[in-house]
């Protein structure tokens, strides 16, 4: 007999496949990422989510897959913004003619 920790991988691994919305916790698993990793992502809004009347965050998978295919030159111009502001907002930047 299989493992019990991994059958219970395996079950909510075939619920999500199934669903269209995902609550934080099964983002977590359907990304095969760690809870700070997710929390960043959502504060930076670098993956889109909704927060119904200010509760539990949840994510359509459609975004996931979204943001997980996403292209590399897509994330050096997110990099490159933030650079960008964080200048501005420092005045730090200077004029390049």
């Amino acid at each position: 007999m299989g493992n019990p920790e991994n059958v219970e991988n395996l079950q909510r691994a075939q619920l999500i496949a199934h669903k269209e919305i995902l609550s934080f916790k099964e983002a977590l698993i359907y990304l095969d990422v760690n809870k700070s990793t997710l929390y960043k992502l959502t504060h930076k809004k670098a993956i889109e989510f909704t927060k119904p009347n200010g509760g539990k965050i949840y994510f359509k998978k459609s975004d996931l897959d979204n943001w997980m295919l996403q292209s590399k030159p897509e994330s050096e111009r997110v990099l490159e913004d933030e650079i960008f502001n964080h200048l501005k907002r420092n005045g730090n930047g200077k004029k390049i003619n």
